[in-house]
């Protein structure tokens, strides 16, 4: 049990964070709370440490520990609490009650982060939809925002409460979003049949967040995607093409970063974005090598690989920002048992090592190219037609 304050100027973004051990002791979680914090533009003037053997059905943390959050929180005047944790809609309700502030849990915290990086239309109705459906459960007063949005006229029926309305609305606006989010799914299936039948060469970049994706996508496409040293400083699936010399087009996605214990909410609402990683032919799995958890977050985007069906699709493991690590080699790579490269070094921000990995992607051309002409038997004659309209049709 332990915490540390933070002297300075408080303000509405100052926070105190709660981490509590259930005999895990993962030291990684608590500072990924701190970035995560750090990537919502808040400040931390406390950490509050414990133990448990498990939740306190009541307030999470027990009244112990209550009372010495209450404690700091006088001491600082901290305008929220975040807890590294998943609270229930009854724990973050009787929290609020005792520790008289705004109480957030992990999956709110990046919920909320997702909300402000959010940038295409499909991505802002992705974020709205998660955080309805994570907000439904815990709905205890007047959601008047949303009668604002329809007008609030003939909105209430006879005998109905404040409560059943707004559950009403937020249903209804729930339909909306998913009804959206369905048709533009389908836009998007269109491009993909195109591509299929294009024959063009489908890779997604995947990773845990702040690997450096966006580097290695700007680096690889010569683009400027926005790229941060933050948590979830992409959210929005963006695609471009890329020219192999003497070989032709591929197109690579630039997909949103994965994190442990990812609210499910959000799983189920990006599940449309991260299909374009379902679809691909090659997986660009970027680690940050410099990371003393990367086994634990090769671990946990593996595992989101799999709930989302992408965990059978070829991957070349790239071991990014070697030019942080004290020793590192100049750049290179290694083979799996069948010959193929299963793995690079490299640095997107230098740029060392990616001579290799253009020469990765330019073997997995081949391969895809070779595998289409077995079943087909004049794969260029028949394709030539449909892959020039694609190539030529294909937004950036």
């Amino acid at each position: 049990m332990s915490h540390d304050v933070a002297t300075g100027t408080v303000a509405d973004n100052t926070a105190i964070l709660v981490d509590i051990d259930f005999g895990e002791g993962d030291k990684e979680s608590l500072e990924e709370l701190r970035e995560l914090a750090r990537s919502d533009r808040l400040s931390v003037v406390a950490v509050v440490e414990g133990t448990r053997k498990q939740p306190d059905p009541a307030t999470f943390i027990g009244k112990g520990k209550a009372e010495e959050i209450s404690q700091i929180l006088a001491q600082t005047h901290a305008a929220m609490v975040i807890f590294n944790h998943e609270l229930s809609p009854v724990q973050q309700r009787n929290l609020s009650m005792v520790l008289a502030c705004r109480i957030i849990d992990r999956t709110s915290l990046i919920l909320d982060i997702f909300a402000q990086r959010a940038k295409s239309h499909e991505g802002k109705l992705q974020v709205e939809l998660a955080q309805l459906e994570y907000l439904s459960t815990r709905l205890v007063r007047g959601w008047t925002h949303l009668e604002r949005q329809k007008g609030g006229i003939g909105l209430r029926g006879p005998g109905e409460t404040q409560l059943e309305t707004d559950r009403r609305l937020l249903a209804k606006r729930v339909k909306l979003l998913k009804e959206k989010l369905t048709k533009l799914k389908r836009q998007r299936e269109v491009r993909r049949r195109a591509r299929k039948r294009a024959e063009i060469l489908s890779v997604s970049i995947v990773g845990y967040t702040n690997a450096g994706k966006s580097t290695l996508f700007n680096r690889l496409v010569r683009t400027d995607t926005y790229a941060a040293d933050k948590l979830f400083a992409t959210l929005d699936t963006t695609t471009r093409r890329l020219t192999l010399p003497g070989r032709g087009t591929i197109v690579i996605s630039d997909t949103v970063g994965f994190i442990r214990e990812l609210p499910h909410t959000l799983v189920a609402a990006f599940r449309a974005t991260l299909e374009e990683t379902i679809q691909a032919d090659l997986l660009l799995h970027v680690v940050d090598a410099s990371s003393s958890n990367r086994d634990a977050q090769i671990s946990e985007v593996n595992k989101l690989l799999r709930e989302i069906g992408a965990d059978t699709i070829p991957q070349i493991l790239i071991l990014n920002k070697i030019d942080l690590l004290e020793q590192y080699p100049s750049g290179n790579y290694m083979r799996d048992e069948y010959g193929r490269i299963k793995s690079i070094h490299l640095s997107a921000r230098t740029g060392a090592g990616f001579s290799y990995l253009y020469d990765a992607l330019a073997e997995v051309f081949d391969q895809n190219l070779k595998r289409l002409e077995q079943h087909s038997a004049t794969p260029e004659s028949m394709n030539d037609n449909v892959r020039a309209t694609f190539i030529n049709n294909e937004k950036d």
